[in-house]
């Protein structure tokens, strides 16, 4: 991992060998490794080390940027110069900001020495009591499990030094047989894996779904776990963001100030949370602010990169990406105010649905009214009269976010849930009333 001293050493070269106007370099070191297991066999152990160093040139009011994996001093001189040869072909940024001097940033603690040290003989010790269930069971179990440690830092010629360390563990399992069953936790600490926890719910479900019924499409009362419902929320990721709003791609164009879901739907952007994860910087340096988003169902802020802010007279929030990019800025820790009903009360309370475990294959019809479709997967089930029936076959929904999210009656607490997509959020299972399936699936 590279220590505090190296990355200042790494920015001096490459400072003094800038011929820019500004410079800044952004570090991330990464140790990685991956114990993959399939057919009740590790079949797969892999590690990798690196590190990607990215420069940021200004030049007249031009900016580019130019990317090394190599520390040595001939190295970095290089990537000095083709940051500062890029720049010069660039046409003028007119939004273009001085970069920030010096801040101060509150800590997050995100890192986890044991983690860091996972080797492959404890991952596969875990992997072996997933296995013994799946034997037990008469089940096929495959999934991953994986352990990383991380360092970033972002310097720049005015000063400013951030650093962030960050250890991130997660394990994911199937199990199969005439149906399959899945179960996924993400954390930042493997001693917060409840692995075995994790396996029996997939066991249980793999089990209950071996003989899937099928229902008609239609609407239906429908109970979103953890998993699935951040696969359908993550979409608004950069619906929040300024610049979104500006270029009217946003499907909260014209809204702020206004009612977009239901009252009882809170969502905030914190990197703070107990539950998150990332650094308290953003990509040009600036510390994130905590952000209430939508209070009771009202659109009450955004998320602003320094750039943006200006243009729509906001203030900066610290979610800007590293410059230059497209995108401008991005909630990266939202955060889904729940509720105190247990999926099983929301199975109870339930005279007829279905209980959705994940979702996969999602895709976006229309993104002004937030639209998507996709299908369900590894365990679905019919509910009636408060208690699960039976699984059901696969189902494939067309469903508007907004229109899901202005139609939840119940709300469970908040976890950091895991899902089928890359995004990492805290969020509620869910029940919502009048959820749309438009066919049934193959499989």
């Amino acid at each position: 991992m590279l220590s505090e001293a190296r990355c200042r050493e790494i920015f001096e070269t490459i400072r003094r060998a800038s011929r820019a106007d500004e410079t800044e370099v952004f570090l991330l070191a990464t140790q990685a490794a991956l114990t993959r297991f399939a057919n009740n066999i590790v079949h797969q152990n892999v590690a990798e080390e690196g590190v990607n160093i990215s420069v940021r040139a200004v030049v007249e009011g031009r900016t580019a940027r130019a990317t090394t994996n190599k520390t040595d001093v001939e190295a970095l001189r290089r990537v000095a110069e083709q940051a500062v040869e890029s720049a010069r072909w660039q046409p003028p940024d007119p939004d273009l900001l001085p970069m920030p001097g010096p801040q101060s940033y509150r800590a997050v603690d995100r890192y986890s020495e044991e983690t860091a040290r996972l080797t492959p003989e404890e991952r596969a010790e875990a992997v072996k009591k997933v296995v013994q269930r799946a034997e037990r069971s008469r089940l096929t179990a495959a999934g991953i499990f994986s352990s990383s440690a991380t360092t970033q830092a972002l310097l720049n010629s005015r000063g400013l030094f951030a650093l962030h360390r960050e250890t991130k563990a997660e394990f994911s399992v199937t199990y199969l047989d005439a149906g399959s069953g899945w179960a996924k936790g993400n954390f930042t600490t493997a001693s917060q894996l409840n692995i075995e926890e994790l396996a029996a719910r997939a066991c249980e479900k793999a089990l209950a779904n071996r003989e899937p019924r099928e229902i008609p499409p239609g609407r239906y009362t429908v109970i979103l776990e953890p998993a699935a419902g951040l696969d359908l929320v993550g979409f608004l990721f950069y619906d929040f963001a300024g610049t979104a709003v500006l270029d009217k791609r946003s499907c909260f164009t014209g809204l702020l100030g206004k009612k977009v879901f239901g009252e009882n739907i809170s969502v905030a952007d914190d990197v703070y949370h107990p539950d998150q994860a990332g650094p308290a910087w953003d990509g040009e340096g600036i510390p994130r602010r905590a952000v209430p988003l939508v209070e009771r169902g009202v659109l009450k802020d955004l998320v602003y990169a320094r750039h943006t802010a200006r243009k729509m007279n906001a203030q900066p929030t610290g979610h800007g990406m590293l410059l230059p990019n497209e995108w401008g800025e991005a909630p990266l820790n939202l955060v889904f105010a729940g509720g105190s009903s247990s999926v099983e009360d929301m199975i109870r309370s339930t005279p007829r649905g279905v209980l959705v475990t994940r979702l996969w294959y999602i895709r976006e019809v229309d993104p002004y009214e937030k639209i998507l479709t996709g299908m369900t997967r590894d365990g679905t089930f019919y509910v009636e009269n408060g208690k699960i029936q039976y699984a059901v076959r696969n189902l494939r929904f067309n469903q508007s976010l907004k229109e899901m999210l202005n139609q939840v009656d119940r709300l469970g607490p908040p976890v950091r849930a895991a899902g089928e997509e890359s995004f990492e959020m805290v969020v509620p299972a869910m029940r919502v009333q009048n959820f749309r399936f438009s066919e049934v699936t193959r499989y």
